[in-house]
C-alpha cells in the first residue's frame, strides 16, 4: 500500500447541534423544525435540510434538503452554505455545478465553518471550480488543522509527504499524519503505518507499523486490514498467524477493497490458513479483476493459463493478462507478450 490522498470530497452531513437541540431530538421531532424554519430560523432550516439528505425521520429527498440548505445559507448559518457546497459539488438534488461549490464552500468557510474551508482548500488543490492553488490550500489545511481538524491535518501532511506546493518535509508529514491519526482519521494511522514498515523516513519497526494498522483497521480503512493481513501471514511485527490474516483479508475483501480479494484468493489458491480451492480462488480473482485491480487480472489470467480452479484456455489467458496490463502491470504485459510469442 502507498501512502494516498484524500482529495474527494467527504460527504460531511453529520449534524451540528444548535442551542437547544441534539440530533436525536432533531430527527425526532421534524414539525416542530418545520414550523421553526417557516418562522424564519435559519438553524431549524439547517437541521432539517440535514434530516432530508439523511432520511432521518422525515422522508429522503435530496432536492428539499438543497432549498432547506439555501435558506439556511441565505440567513447566515456558515454550515449550511458549506453542505449546499458538497451538494453541487456531488451533484445531489441539484445540478452538478463546481463554480457554485466554490462560491459556497468560500461563504461556508468565511462564516467560521472549518468543513467549508477543508472543501474549499480542496478545490484548490484540484484546480476544481476555481485556479488551482497550492499555497491556498495549504493555508485552508493548515488553519483547520490549527483549529482541531484531522482530516485538515491530514490533508496538509499529505502535501508535505508528496512535495505538493510545499517542500517535501517527511518530518512535518509524520508529525501531522499522527494529529490526523490521533483525531480518528483512520487514513492517518494507515499512512503512518507505511511508513514504519518502509523504514525509509524512520527507523523501521514492525510492531509500531502494526499497531498503526490495527488502529485504521479497527476504523474500517480496509487497505489497513490488507496490509495487517499481510503482516499476520509472514510473521511480521506479530506472530505468524495464517488464520488470522485469511480472517482479515475476507474483511477487505467484502467490503469491496480489491485487494483483499486478491489476497484471499492466493490463500485459497494455495491452501494457505484455509482448505485450498482453486474454484473460490478464481472467483475472488475474477472479482478483483472487474473491480479494476491489475494483480486480480494477471492471477486470473494464470489461472485460465494452467487450468487451475477454470478450463484451462489460452485466450482467455491473453484477454487477462492484456486486462492486467492496460491496467499498468508490467507482470500482465511481460506475460502477455510471452504468451503471444508462444502462440505464434
Amino acid at each position: 500500500m502507498s501512502l494516498r490522498s484524500l482529495l474527494h470530497v467527504l460527504v460531511v452531513v453529520a449534524v451540528l447541534v444548535s442551542a437547544g437541540m441534539n440530533p436525536s431530538e432533531a430527527a425526532d421531532d421534524p414539525q416542530r423544525l418545520k414550523a421553526e424554519c417557516e418562522e424564519g430560523a435559519a438553524t431549524a432550516c439547517n437541521f432539517l435540510g440535514v434530516l432530508y439528505l439523511k432520511g432521518a425521520g422525515v422522508k429522503q429527498d435530496d432536492s428539499q434538503a438543497a432549498a432547506l440548505l439555501m435558506k439556511s445559507c441565505d440567513g447566515g448559518v456558515a454550515e449550511g452554505c458549506s453542505r449546499l457546497g458538497v451538494m453541487y459539488e456531488l451533484a445531489r438534488g441539484v445540478k452538478q455545478d463546481d463554480f457554485q461549490a466554490v462560491a459556497f464552500y468560500k461563504k461556508g468557510c468565511e462564516g467560521g465553518n472549518a468543513g467549508g474551508c477543508l472543501y474549499l482548500g480542496r478545490m484548490y488543490l484540484k484546480g476544481q471550480g476555481i485556479t488551482q492553488d497550492f499555497f491556498q490550500a495549504a493555508t485552508l489545511f493548515r488553519k483547520v488543522c490549527d483549529g482541531g481538524s484531522a482530516t485538515g491535518c491530514f490533508d496538509l501532511g499529505w502535501m508535505f509527504a508528496e512535495g505538493t506546493g510545499l517542500q517535501r518535509d517527511d518530518v512535518q508529514a509524520i508529525v501531522l499524519y499522527r494529529k490526523a491519526c490521533d483525531g480518528g482519521v483512520a487514513l492517518g494511522c494507515a499512512n503512518l503505518g507505511v511508513i514504519y514498515q518502509q523504514g525509509h523516513i524512520v527507523t523501521q519497526d514492525a510492531v509500531q507499523a502494526v499497531e498503526f494498522y490495527r488502529k485504521a483497521c479497527d476504523s474500517n480503512e480496509q487497505r489497513a486490514c490488507v496490509n495487517l493481513g499481510k503482516m499476520y501471514q509472514l510473521g511480521h511485527g506479530v506472530t505468524q498467524d495464517f488464520f488470522q490474516a485469511v480472517a482479515l483479508f475476507r474483511k477487505a475483501c467484502d467490503d469491496e477493497a480489491s485487494l483483499g480479494c486478491v489476497n484471499l484468493g492466493v490463500m485459497y489458491m494455495n491452501g494457505i490458513g484455509v482448505k485450498a480451492n482453486t474454484f473460490q480462488a478464481t472467483a475472488l480473482f475474477r472479482k478483483a479483476c472487474h473491480s479494476g485491480e491489475p494483480l486480480g487480472c494477471n492471477n486470473l489470467a494464470v489461472a485460465y493459463r494452467f487450468g487451475r480452479g477454470v478450463k484451462q484456455d489460452s485466450a482467455e489467458a491473453l484477454k487477462y493478462y492484456g486486462k492486467a496490463c492496460d491496467l499498468k502491470d508490467q507482470n500482465g504485459c511481460d506475460n502477455y507478450a510471452e504468451l503471444k510469442r508462444g502462440k505464434q
